[in-house]
């Protein structure tokens, strides 16, 4: 590995992640919240650590590996994370620990969504925008990284997504082909953020709450400027643009691409991905409806059983985490199936998080096939996915990584559970924190200022893992990686 040009990588970076802090400042004096002086010397700070990094290594040039990128791809995250808390630890109101900003701050990064914050209605306003922002960098980001870079690297099964993403890499190393993949992918987020702005606005949200609303559900994030989240707003047609736009984030990006290139929207019915993550959804819409009409918690006349069903059931299930209603108090299984829904998660190649809808198919089909085994021994089934059969490497990694993010996820419960919390808020959290999610249940169903500082540092780890797809960081802590 060549550590000067790694370096010098990030602290471009770095250089170029203080520009964002631009924008919250031309929002402070707009609204004169005298905030504005907090981005300053965060911009200032992150400009001059990255200019530190980089000019040492300025010169350094050499082609980029695979080792290369899971270092490049794990300091991004955590740097960004880390500088991306300055503003909130500057700012006066909310003023923030730095164990609470740093939670924040990758919350947002990371697109989790999870909160310290109450009272956010009464946030300075560019406060109230940067967090908006951090979920929309982080979503791109993270987009670029599933559809560009982790096929590259071979992640825990998205080999599979590298046989069928348009334009990139077939090869181990990262090339400069990666920015005409993360060029295209741009032009298509960017032009979902703005329809989605403009759908907002014109449905009766001002031009402040349109735009950061759009940042966050696009990013499937679930930041939001107010409390009471999408609810405050209380507008039927809002929340149908936000589900629209929350079930077209979590779809793969690497399919939008294709559809974008040929022109043709068959490419979406043609996606076996998108077919099971639309029955499914499906499926858990009608459960959930159902449920709350037959238990008595809305009336058959009323329409709110409808709309709060399906918009719950969306946000969650996609890992978004907006909210018009209280789920975790509604009736039966409901919240409990809800929260597993979003162990699912989103498609490869988005911005949601989860394990991931093509791994649980896999997993489902792998199933299938033990079961005509048994009933037929001397068969030979091979596992396919649409038209494309599944070699038993992927199959394998699948199953690995499945593994790997249940024993991460017992560690962390336990961690957890030593703090002191309940079971019920220990798991729920270390649930949303892994799946990106934000919401829980029990003492973290509305904010997790009430934790212990251990905990919030284990959740920040756990976003970390369940962001970078879990094998980019445990590869990281294996002698082999780091020998000639």
């Amino acid at each position: 590995m060549s550590f000067l040009v790694i370096l010098r990588i990030v602290g471009l970076l770095l250089m170029l992640f203080s520009l964002t802090m631009v924008p919250p400042v031309v929002i402070s004096l707009i609204f004169d919240d005298a905030t504005w002086d907090a981005f300053v010397i965060g911009l200032g700070i992150t400009f001059v650590t990255g200019a530190l990094l980089y000019w040492p290594a300025r010169n350094a040039r050499r082609e980029l590996r695979t080792r290369d990128g899971f270092l490049i791809t794990v300091m991004f995250w955590s740097v960004l994370g880390l500088f991306g808390s300055l503003p909130l630890m500057l700012a006066a109101d909310p003023s923030l620990s730095f164990t609470d900003a740093v939670f924040e701050s990758f919350s947002g990064l990371t697109t989790t969504g999870a909160t310290i914050l109450t009272g956010i209605d009464l946030l300075p306003e560019s406060i109230r925008f940067y967090r908006q922002q951090l979920q929309w960098l982080g979503g791109m980001g993270i987009v670029v990284l599933a559809v560009a870079i982790l096929p590259t690297l071979g992640i825990g099964g998205m080999q599979l997504y590298r046989t069928e993403i348009p334009g990139p890499l077939k090869d181990s190393k990262l090339t400069p082909r990666i920015t005409e993949t993360a060029k295209a992918l741009w032009y298509i987020y960017a032009a979902l953020t703005l329809t989605c702005f403009l759908a907002y606005w014109l449905a009766g949200m001002s031009w402040f709450d349109a735009i950061g609303h759009s940042f966050s559900t696009v990013a499937v994030g679930g930041f939001s400027t107010h409390d009471a989240s999408i609810g405050y707003f209380d507008s039927a047609t809002i929340e149908l643009i936000c589900v629209f736009f929350m079930i077209v984030s979590s779809l793969s990006f690497g399919l939008h691409f294709a559809v974008w290139r040929e022109k043709r929207l068959s490419h979406y019915l043609l996606d076996p991905e998108f077919r099971f993550f639309v029955i499914f959804l499906a499926l858990l819409v009608t459960i959930t409806i159902a449920t709350l009409m037959l238990s008595g918690t809305y009336d058959y006349d009323d329409s709110l059983g409808l709309r709060h069903g399906l918009f719950e059931v969306v946000s969650v299930a996609t890992t978004t985490g907006f909210g018009v209603a209280d789920f975790t108090i509604w009736p039966g299984v409901l919240p409990f199936m809800l929260f597993i829904a979003a162990f699912v998660g989103a498609c490869s190649g988005s911005a949601g998080g989860g394990m991931k809808v093509i791994r649980i198919l896999l997993i489902l089909k792998q199933g299938l096939r033990e079961i005509h085994r048994l009933i037929h021994p001397n068969a030979v089934f091979s596992v396919k996915v649409g038209k494309m059969r599944i070699s038993s490497g992927v199959a394998e990694a699948v199953w690995g990584f499945f593994s790997a993010y249940m024993l991460l996820f017992v560690l962390m419960l336990m961690i957890l559970l030593a703090t002191g919390l309940d079971q019920v808020t220990a798991w729920s959290a270390v649930g949303s924190a892994l799946n990106n999610l934000g919401p829980g249940l029990g003492g973290v169903a509305e904010h997790y200022g009430d934790m212990p500082d251990l905990a919030k540092w284990t959740l920040v780890m756990a976003m970390m893992f369940g962001r970078l797809e879990i094998f980019t960081i445990l590869v990281l802590f294996t002698p082999a990686f780091w020998r000639r």
